[in-house]
């Protein structure tokens, strides 16, 4: 299996908690929490441009959690991962839902190596974990059909992101096990764009992922700080 940009210990990290990958109140907890807010945001946005039950592609899938929110939306998942133990997860979980999804091991770069094209590609909490963010991108551009939409979300590197998202979150609150991010491979929202212009890929639209204390979880909002969505079209 080709590499590209996957790094190797990111990959054993997130398999070591294949296991634990659908408990809601596990090391998972933060994307169980933003998992509704970001699957609508995808969901609206595919149906608006490209109606309903288009294929979608969802890398970096781990163990299915975007996919089966999108699964069950009506569209036609396929899940991709580098890790064989968070796809092993994914596809156990899937079968005891009695859900239709198709997953696959690997990476961006070789499925994109076999020419397969697909209407919509996501890639969510991914690009801060990989070797050479412009590359990958490149990748998913190739995965995109003409005038396909790819879907990212990552963290903005501010100072509010790094005490709320490293500091907070890691160390703090225990949200998520220490050393699951690096603060200095965020991406802004500005950068996010240029990379985007140089894979020849237009941002087209963004939102913010905010937590609300009220509501005990995460909303679609305009303040991009800390953890933002992003859409990009293959002109």
């Amino acid at each position: 299996m080709s590499q590209g940009s996957v790094i190797g210990e990111e990959i054993a990290r997130f398999d070591a908690l294949a296991a634990e990958w659908w408990d809601p109140h596990g090391p998972m907890q933060p994307l169980h929490m933003m998992n509704p807010p970001r699957a609508a945001w995808v969901a609206e946005r595919v149906r608006r441009r490209l109606g309903a039950g288009v294929a979608v592609l969802d890398v970096g899938c781990g163990a299915g959690l975007l996919a089966e929110a999108l699964a069950r939306e009506g569209f036609a998942v396929t899940g991709l991962d580098a890790g064989a133990e968070v796809i092993a997860a994914a596809r156990a979980h899937a079968e005891g839902q009695g859900l239709d999804l198709t997953y696959r091991q690997g990476t961006a770069e070789a499925l994109a190596a076999e020419g397969a094209k697909f209407p919509v590609v996501t890639a969510l909490e991914i690009i801060e974990h990989v070797t050479d963010p412009a590359a990958f991108l490149v990748s998913l551009k190739a995965l995109l059909a003409p005038g396909g939409l790819l879907f990212l979300s990552t963290l903005n590197r501010t100072p509010k992101s790094y005490a709320v998202a490293k500091l907070g979150a890691e160390y703090m609150l225990r949200l998520l096990p220490v050393g699951t991010h690096d603060w200095k491979r965020f991406i802004t929202p500005v950068e996010l764009g240029g990379l985007c212009r140089a894979a020849g890929l237009r941002l087209a639209d963004t939102a913010g992922l905010s937590y609300s204390p009220l509501a005990r979880g995460f909303k679609a909002s305009r303040d991009l700080s800390v953890n933002y969505i992003a859409m990009a079209v293959a002109d």
